[in-house]
């Protein structure tokens, strides 16, 4: 332990200018055993400081380095756990408790005994020593050598701490004099008796010499005495002269102070004064009002540029005057509330001026507006407003005045313009909508066709009914379709493509005009207004926001007023109120559209889609952008029902008993409305909508061609799935419509399977006994009869083979294949042109059949020489004489 203190001596606390005193060897209780050195320092230079300094060793060598210090004046508590019995373990309350287990209890209580110590002797602070023994608190307290290791207790126990401490070295001076002294006496080191003799012996010459110096010195110092008593007396006179002065300067200062209380009152009433002044000066500065802006409020033209100029200043400057700032205290003053008044009073009365004026500037737009009805009435175009707002636009600045100084009024003028502007577009909008009617219908007397009755443009009326539709027996596509179709109104089927055109300008033209319309007035009534338009906040309105997939809501426009909790919300519902007719007309009108031609609600689909999917990038909460997307919503409707309506008349199809089927109607159609749609959709935002439509119609298709194929008595079943199917085919190939893919090819192999059916059950009947005959052979061999042993059954001896291929000779054959090509050819119907086809597939199923009976013949009768009496060169002539003559 001695080494080790030596070590943390040298290495650690002498170059910080410190002494170790104390050390004990300690580990923390109750963890892993990571042993550390507790070590009680002072500094060498004064004031002392005394610290308790945690030293570890370090992990990468064997060198100790500092880890933590603490100060002794922190030590609140030292407890050594038990006074009595002997135990390593101690606590120190410093910020917060350390636990720990001395190496032995030795250690701990020398430890202990020097913190004692050092705090009796540098802090004299109340630490509370706890469960320690009263011996370990003694002044010096007695440690045997028995108790302490060898080395430690000459520095932790001894009481020599005090000489040591005050020790101080000899300095150079008392160096040198002592070596002169012992150079004098040249025995001082081999016999010091001697030399302390001698010493001792100059010692007391030198007291003696001490004591005659000072009785030698007595004379002088009853000189001294007496000088001093003469110096007493010279303080006295002085003093008396001093008090008197000091009555003399009293009055002096008397006087000074009436003249510093005098001068004191003059600086304070100069600064009351400055105040004063400043005060005035401020109320003079911000609470006068020119007189011109005066006039200006009383009596300025509000009509012309330079007045209204002129107006919004004297504005500006009264509410300056009027929102300054008083200090405290002036309120009070009689001629601040009277100008306060007179501000109000202004104010007021301008107030008035502005909102009267302005009452009739909207009523004058109002009657000047409809002037200009006629005009427009005749052509697709809605009046401009613009003159309008860049006249108002000039009042902007005295709106913003009137909305903060006067909430009432401004809320006031909000309110009655929305009244008069709200019954001016109505008028417009209803003139407007009028005219798209008219020119959609063609005159006004075909629109009362549609249900338009007077200026409001309503429709009524139901909506069409479809009567079942009913197949004829024709060769010609257009008698049968007219023949077919028998409805109330007019069908897509029945107008053509300039009519269609015809209305998707119109209705595009009919949005175009409404769109700037409205951005244009909802950006004046935020300018004029002072309404700033915010972003758009999520869940204000219902709109139609995803047509591709998400269910369609909408919400009407409610006129009752609603709480207006912001600036973008007050907006919204002045736009609501101006333009309340506009969603009805709208919807009218696509009513209107959807009457026409049911085929419409594509056209308008696809515009109001790409309106509303530019207003939403505007401003999803818009008045327009919430307009258009329940407008969308309705359109969408008249859509979903178009498509359910063209798969009910799929569904309600009935066809003659007496009449071959051909292309079916619905067939037809299905080709117009793809090939419409596809013109329509080219240029589309977005398609979702119609590639669900495709899927449901291709779906009623597939199904009602079959149902109408099962229930068909005069065509063959085979006949009407291979013609329609590859009708349909043919056209999705045509389209290239990618959501159909799958329907494309399955209307193929449909096709496909059908015709090879048709087909193979048509060649059965022109070698019908042949085809029995070898039915049989086969069945022989199916029974495990050899094929070479057939020959030999009694029913399929050669003499058998040869009897039935008499029956057949080359001209029987052709007039078979002949009177097969006519009862094809009156299944077929010309529309599809499939009859070559057909006819050539027949040919090389013929073909494949001979090739299949000369096989038969060859296995089964070997060596007998039986051959058909026609071979395949005869049916490929025959065949191709056929069709040539046909």
């Amino acid at each position: 332990m001695t080494a080790i203190k030596h070590a943390l001596q040298r290495d650690i606390f002498t170059p910080n200018d410190e002494r170790l005193l104390s050390i004990v060897n300690v580990c923390k209780a109750g963890k892993k055993k990571k042993n550390c050195f507790l070590c009680a320092t002072v500094t060498t230079e004064r004031p002392v400081q005394v610290k308790v300094v945690k030293v570890k060793k370090s992990d990468k060598g064997d060198f100790y380095k500092r880890q933590i210090a603490w100060a002794l004046r922190d030590l609140a508590v030292v407890d050594a756990k038990d006074a009595i019995k002997e135990n390593p373990e101690f606590d120190l309350h410093f910020e917060k408790v350390y636990k720990w287990v001395a190496s032995s209890t030795a250690e701990k209580n020398a430890f202990i005994s020097c913190i004692w110590k050092l705090n009796q002797r540098y802090l004299r602070k109340k630490i509370d020593f706890v469960n320690v023994s009263s011996q370990l608190l003694e002044e010096l307290p007695k440690v045997t050598e028995e108790s302490v290791p060898s080395g430690e207790n000459q520095s932790v126990t001894g009481g020599d701490e005090e000489a040591v401490d005050e020790y101080q070295e000899l300095n150079a001076r008392e160096e040198q004099d002592i070596e002169i002294m012992m150079e004098g006496c040249e025995y001082a080191i081999s016999n010091a008796e001697a030399f302390a003799e001698k010493l001792s012996r100059e010692l007391q010459v030198l007291d003696g010499a001490n004591i005659q110096s000072i009785m030698a010195s007595e004379k002088q110092v009853n000189i001294l005495m007496k000088l001093l008593d003469e110096a007493l007396k010279e303080v006295d006179q002085i003093e008396l002269k001093l008090s008197s002065y000091e009555e003399m300067l009293q009055s002096v200062k008397e006087q000074m102070d009436q003249i510093s209380e005098s001068n004191h009152l003059i600086h304070l009433s100069n600064t009351n004064n400055v105040k004063l002044l400043l005060e005035i000066e401020f109320l003079v500065n911000h609470m006068d009002l020119a007189k011109g802006h005066i006039k200006a409020l009383q009596e300025g033209d509000l009509g012309s540029s330079r007045g209204i100029e002129a107006c919004t200043n004297a504005a500006d400057a009264l509410l300056q005057c009027m929102n300054v700032a008083l200090r405290p205290g002036h309120d009070m003053l009689l001629a601040v509330k009277q100008q306060q008044q007179h501000f109000s009073d202004l104010r007021e009365h301008f107030a008035r001026r502005l909102a009267s004026h302005l009452n009739n500037v909207f009523v004058q737009q109002g009657h000047d507006q409809s002037s200009t009805l006629a005009q427009h009435s005749i052509e697709l175009t809605l009046p401009n407003h613009h003159p309008f707002h860049r006249d108002l636009l000039r009042y902007a600045k005295l709106m913003e005045w009137l909305k903060s100084t006067d909430y009432g009024k401004y809320e006031g003028l909000t309110k009655n313009y929305m009244d008069y502007l709200s019954r001016l577009y109505e008028r417009e909008i209803k003139d407007f909508f009028e005219v798209a009617k008219i020119k959609m219908t063609g005159t006004t007397k075909e629109s009362k066709k549609f249900g338009l009755h007077g200026s409001s443009g309503k429709l009524t009326g139901s909506t069409s009914s479809l009567n079942k539709l009913s197949v004829q027996s024709s060769g010609n596509r257009r008698s049968q379709s007219s023949s077919l179709l028998d409805m109330g109104n007019m069908s897509a089927s029945d107008l053509d493509v300039a009519d269609r055109t015809k209305f998707d300008k119109i209705f595009e033209q009919v949005l175009s005009e409404l769109e700037p319309l409205c951005l244009a007035e909802q950006d004046f009534i935020s300018k004029f207004f002072k309404l700033q338009q915010h972003p758009s906040m999520p869940g204000t309105m219902t709109e139609a926001e995803d047509l591709d997939g998400g269910t369609l809501s909408r919400q009407h426009n409610s006129g009752t007023q609603l709480t207006v909790s912001s600036e973008k919300d007050m907006i919204r519902q002045m736009m609501i109120k101006i333009f309340r007719c506009i969603e009805p007309e709208l919807n009218n009108l696509i009513a209107l559209g959807d009457k026409i031609d049911s085929f419409n609600s594509l056209y308008m689909l696809v515009k109001m889609s790409h309106h509303v999917w530019t207003a939403q990038n505007v401003d999803p909460a818009s008045f327009l952008s919430t307009t258009l997307g329940n407008v969308l919503v309705t359109v969408k409707r008249n859509f979903d029902k178009c498509i359910s309506n063209q798969i009910r008349q799929m569904e309600e199809v009935k066809i003659s008993k007496k009449s071959k089927v051909g292309i079916l109607p619905f067939v037809a159609e299905f080709e117009e409305f793809a090939g419409l749609a596809e013109s329509i959709f080219k240029s589309a935002e977005r398609r979702g909508d119609l590639d669900k439509a495709y899927t449901k119609l291709i779906r009623g298709v597939f199904v009602n061609v079959e149902k109408v194929a099962n229930e068909s008595q005069k065509t063959p079943r085979d006949v009407v799935m291979m013609e329609n199917f590859h009708h349909i085919f043919a056209t999705l190939s045509r389209l290239k419509i990618s959501c159909l893919e799958a329907e494309k090819k399955e209307a193929k192999q449909k096709y496909t399977d059908h015709l090879q059916s048709y087909v193979i059950y048509s060649l059965g009947q022109p070698l019908e006994k042949l085809n029995h005959f070898f039915e049989g052979v086969e069945a022989r061999v199916a029974q495990g009869i050899r094929e070479e042993e057939v020959s030999y059954q009694l029913a399929f001896n050669k003499q058998e083979l040869r009897k039935v291929i008499k029956e057949y000779p080359g001209k029987e054959v052709k007039k078979g294949l002949d009177n097969l090509y006519k009862k094809v050819d009156k299944h077929l119907c010309e529309e599809e042109n499939l009859l070559q086809v057909v006819w050539h597939s027949m040919q090389d199923e013929f073909i494949r059949q001979y090739k299949h009976f000369e096989g038969l013949i060859a296995r089964c009768y070997p060596g007998s020489g039986v051959t058909m009496e026609f071979t395949i060169q005869d049916i490929l002539d025959y065949c191709s004489s056929i069709a040539q003559s046909h």
